[in-house]
């Protein structure tokens, strides 16, 4: 009896494997052994840095904010209190936005939370 070698089921793997490590440096995209530690590696650093970027998203908007917020006599932490006190519910990123697309309308958000 001939031994089992698994060959289409292991072929099938490694090219998997491989294929995900495509745009590796070196022998980290031709050597299975070492294209699976990148490839786990790679993963994993997709994995982390899916949920930092959404922090890396919340620093860009408040920075953005407190430009155009000093820009119109206020800091970022008084814009913020006097939006929340006068009751304007929106979020940073819709602040942001109306910061870069619509600076005149910002302004006159930041002038009637300054009024309160």
């Amino acid at each position: 009896m001939p031994r089992a070698r698994s060959g289409k089921p292991t072929h099938r793997r490694h090219k998997a494997v491989l294929d995900l490590t495509k745009g590796h440096r070196g022998k980290r995209h031709n050597l299975y052994a070492r294209a699976h530690d990148s490839m786990l590696h790679a993963l994993h650093y997709a994995y982390c840095h899916r949920r930092e970027r959404k922090g890396d998203f919340r620093r860009l908007w408040i920075i953005r904010i407190n430009a155009a917020a000093r820009a119109n006599g206020l800091s970022y932490s008084e814009l913020m209190a006097s939006l929340k006190k006068s009751n304007i519910k929106l979020n940073r990123k819709i602040l942001a936005e109306m910061t870069v697309n619509s600076p005149e309308d910002f302004a006159n958000l930041v002038s009637s939370a300054k009024m309160n």
